[in-house]
């Protein structure tokens, strides 16, 4: 359907517009802008990252390559040098820069400023760093409630099951967390709810924005309308709360109680806007990771008898019922390196965009200002000479101390814009991991599943794994 309204698009625009080049005294990089208005879009939308990133290596540079996607001009800048270079040019060379589908899925003034990079660093910091929400002094407050929510998870959704679908669990227990911490919420059927939503929302968010009916776009708009609604009834709720007196401390009470930099308190839409884009950060690249290492593990038994045998000895130190503390994460050091493998083989942060602040030169090719900029993790996280055997699912990489060279495997971003979530997301993925491979035992039952292409690596048909508990003395 969307390949067909493009097709029109298409054939109604060519007698008007033509791609060219600048001046041929400008020596832009290799590359191709591919078809005229649509550009290689399709192609970066549907094709695996690495096929699609790999192909334009091969045929043009390993350094970086000239493109169009999303009806602008971009160049990929490829390797460890060039995610290197994007991370030490924040904000002088680079700014945030995210595709219309974004700005109009999230679509309050503020989001289509930092869209645009005018205050692109600033809310950040006052939402994440500023209240200390998700540095481990916060967190380590936040471990036995995130302990109690997993378990009461399993109870819910595995306890006497056979089979369960592992990929849309994942995305249920990442938004009960989530909503938890965020907002302080309890009420498991309204979790349930955003997590529905924000899966339709995710999959807009890097798609062409044709908001008509029985396009992907137009299903995510729908989603993040019927969002922002339930996200705003929240609002209602934490001001009707601090009018009675009722302190709470959350995420999104400080976004609402609080001005931002300059002193200016938002309004609700914009509250819910930002909100939104917090919640579905921690949505998907979560989600995303939890399935697929349950998925891998499923499918090598031998390693997933490591980590039980890691999460065992954890498990032994504690009294009955005692959750789990700071200390027991930074023990599962053998666990960590398989969910970073997990996390190279598919990256959650399939690559990002930038926008061009001033014209520079790179590799002795110019860059014009106002090009957008694309770095893909796919360039640099399977290269043999970093990761022998690239497409082998090998935990011993990360064992005793290893690390990959800088900037080759970075699933959380790099630079000043690295995630600030990293940490809670570590928590969150290590105590899952604790309570289920100490409890039960699976199998993947559809391996050979597809994996959609473009940023957002899904499972099409979703992992279903076949469970069975671990009886007490085992």
């Amino acid at each position: 359907m969307e390949t067909q309204l493009l097709l029109l698009l298409l054939l109604s625009a060519l007698a008007l517009i033509i791609y060219a080049f600048k001046s041929s005294k400008t020596n832009l990089p290799p590359g191709s802008f591919g078809w005229p208005i649509i550009g290689e879009t399709i192609a970066f939308m549907k094709e695996q990252q690495q096929h699609f990133v790999g192909e334009r290596m091969k045929k043009h540079s390993t350094k970086l390559f000239k493109t169009s996607i999303f009806g602008e001009r971009m160049v990929v800048l490829c390797g460890t040098a060039g995610h290197k270079f994007i991370a030490t040019n924040e904000e002088k060379l680079f700014l945030a820069w995210r595709p219309l589908s974004m700005q109009k899925l999230f679509r309050s003034s503020y989001l289509k400023a930092a869209a645009t990079a005018i205050v692109p660093q600033a809310d950040v910091i006052q939402i994440y760093r500023a209240p200390g929400f998700l540095k481990p002094e916060a967190l380590v407050k936040y471990i036995e409630t995130m302990d109690s929510l997993v378990q009461e998870h399993l109870k819910l959704h595995w306890e006497g099951k056979t089979t369960v679908e592992v990929y849309k669990l994942a995305q249920l227990l990442v938004t009960s967390l989530s909503a938890r911490f965020f907002t302080g919420l309890h009420d498991n059927e309204r979790t349930e709810k955003y997590a529905q939503l924000m899966d339709v929302l995710t999959s807009g968010l890097h798609t062409i924005h044709i908001n008509i009916p029985g396009t992907t776009f137009h299903r995510a708009m729908k989603a993040a309308k019927a969002l922002r609604k339930e996200v705003l009834l929240l609002i209602e709720e934490k001001k009707a709360a601090a009018a009675s007196g009722v302190q709470t401390h959350d995420i999104l009470s400080f976004m609402l109680f609080n001005p931002d930099p300059t002193g200016r308190f938002s309004s609700e839409n914009e509250v819910a806007d930002k909100f939104m884009g917090s919640m579905v950060a921690a949505f998907h690249s979560p989600s995303m990771v939890t399935g697929f290492l349950f998925k891998y593990l499923g499918e090598r038994p031998e390693i997933c008898d490591k980590v039980r045998t890691e999460q065992l000895e954890i498990a032994s130190s504690k009294k009955s019922g005692e959750a789990l503390i700071w200390e027991d994460i930074h023990k599962m050091k053998y666990s960590w390196g398989v969910a970073l493998e997990v996390m190279r083989l598919v990256p959650p942060l399939q690559g990002t965009f930038r926008e061009v602040a001033t014209e520079f030169t790179y590799e002795g090719y110019t860059i014009p200002k106002g090009w957008k900029v694309f770095w893909s993790a796919s360039s640099t996280n399977k290269i043999p000479e970093y990761f022998p055997d690239p497409e082998e699912f090998d935990p011993t990489r990360f064992e005793n101390g290893k690390t990959p060279p800088t900037y080759s495997n970075i699933p959380f971003g790099s630079g000043p814009r690295i995630c600030p979530g990293k940490e809670y997301a570590r928590l969150q993925l290590m105590c899952s991991l604790h309570h289920i491979v100490t409890k039960y035992k699976w199998e993947v039952i559809n391996p050979n599943s597809k994996i959609a292409g473009g940023l957002n690596p899904v499972p099409e048909e979703g992992i279903h794994i076949r469970i069975q508990p671990y009886l007490p003395q085992q």
